[in-house]
C-alpha cells in the first residue's frame, strides 16, 4: 500500500461524483487504510482499492454474485472493477456500519439470518473457493516471517494448534462435503445498514466470497463464545436465529459443536497469529484479549478429538 493510495482514491471518487465541480459539502474521507485494502467515502458512494494480488476475474465473479443478491449482500455500483495505480477498485453505495461503541445493539439475529439466506442460495457455476482457510494460512505465514526477526516463546502453542488442524482448514485441500455459497470472513464489521441511515442490514466485503463449508461463517462467533469473548446469550441469539432461518450448516435440533469444531479452532488460531504478529511488531506484550486467544491455542494442543466447548474453555 503506497501512502498516496487513499488521497488518490479520494480525489478520483470526488471527480466521479462531481465531475468538473469545485468544493462540495459531501461527507468524505478514508474509512479504512490497511495493507490489504483502502476504503474511502464521498457522500453516498464508497470506493475500495483491493489488495495488490487480487485476481480480476475472480473479483468480477464475486461482484456479480453481490449484484444478483441485493437482499443479502450490498450490491456494487458496477460489476467490472476499475484500476488505479495498478490496483483494482470497486464502487459501492454507502451504508451505516455497526456501532462499535454499543455492543448491546449488535445485530446478531440479522447477521445469522443473512448468513442462512446466503448459504441457502444455489451457488453459481465457476465461482472460486471461499478464502477463509487461505486467510488463516496467510496469518500463519505472516507470524512465521515476523518470528524470524522477533523470536517469541508465545508462538509454539499457536503453531502447534495450526499443525493439528486437518489439511482443508489450512487451505491445503478442498473443503469436505458439498460446497455452499459462503461469505468467507464473517464478523460484525461486515454489515451495514442500506439505505443509510436506518435501512435493513446487508453483508459487505465480497473479497473472500465463494464456495466452501458454511460452518466457517459461523466459526468466528463460535470461537469467541468458546474463548469467553462472546456471552452465552449473544451466542444463543446468533445460533438460534441461524437455525430458525433454516441455515444448512447447523440444522435445528442439531448439536453445533461437531460441525463447528474444526472451523472454530482455525479461526482461533488465525486470530491468535494476527494478535501475536501485531504485538511482536510493536514490541509490546499481549493485551488481555490477545492473551486469551494465545492461551486457547495452548489448550488445543494434544486434544484434536475434543469439541470446541471443551478445549477452548
Amino acid at each position: 500500500m503506497t501512502a498516496e493510495t487513499a488521497p488518490a482514491l479520494t480525489a478520483r471518487l470526488k471527480a466521479a461524483v462531481h465531475p468538473g465541480a469545485g468544493p462540495c459539502a459531501c461527507v468524505c474521507g478514508a474509512l479504512a487504510d490497511r495493507p490489504d485494502a483502502t476504503v474511502v467515502r464521498h457522500g453516498a458512494t464508497v470506493a475500495k482499492a483491493h489488495a495488490p494480488d487480487t485476481d480480476p476475474r475472480e473479483l468480477a465473479q464475486r461482484l456479480t454474485v453481490a449484484a444478483r443478491l441485493p437482499g443479502i449482500l450490498l450490491p456494487p455500483r458496477a460489476t467490472a472493477p476499475a484500476r488505479l495505480d495498478g490496483r483494482l477498485v470497486t464502487h459501492w453505495p454507502y451504508g451505516v456500519p455497526v456501532d462499535r461503541d454499543d455492543p448491546d445493539a449488535a445485530p446478531w439475529e440479522a447477521t445469522a439470518t443473512l448468513l442462512a439466506r446466503l448459504h441457502r442460495t444455489p451457488p453459481p457455476a465457476g465461482l472460486p473457493p471461499m478464502r477463509g482457510p487461505a486467510k488463516a494460512a496467510l496469518a500463519i505465514s505472516r507470524l512465521r516471517r515476523t518470528l524470524a526477526d522477533h523470536p517469541s516463546a508465545e508462538a509454539p502453542p499457536v503453531l502447534a494448534a495450526w499443525a493439528a488442524l486437518p489439511p482443508w482448514a489450512r487451505a491445503e485441500a478442498p473443503s469436505p462435503g458439498a460446497p455452499f455459497l459462503c461469505h468467507g470472513d464473517l464478523h460484525l464489521g461486515q454489515l451495514v445498514r442500506h439505505p443509510a441511515p436506518d435501512g435493513p442490514w446487508r453483508l459487505i466485503d465480497v473479497d473472500d466470497l465463494g464456495l466452501g463449508d458454511p460452518a466457517w461463517d459461523l466459526a468466528r462467533p463460535a470461537a469467541w463464545y468458546a474463548c469467553g469473548l462472546l456471552s452465552p446469550g449473544e451466542w444463543l441469539r446468533f445460533l438460534t436465529a441461524y437455525q430458525e432461518a433454516d441455515g444448512p450448516a447447523v440444522p435445528q435440533g442439531a448439536d453445533p459443536w461437531p460441525v463447528l469444531d474444526v472451523p472454530a479452532r482455525a479461526l482461533t488460531v488465525q486470530a491468535a497469529a494476527l494478535a501475536l504478529t501485531k504485538a511482536l511488531t510493536a514490541g509490546r506484550p499481549l493485551d488481555e484479549v490477545e492473551r486469551t486467544l494465545v492461551d486457547a491455542c495452548a489448550r488445543m494442543r494434544g486434544v484434536p478429538a475434543q469439541l470446541a466447548r471443551d478445549f477452548l474453555k
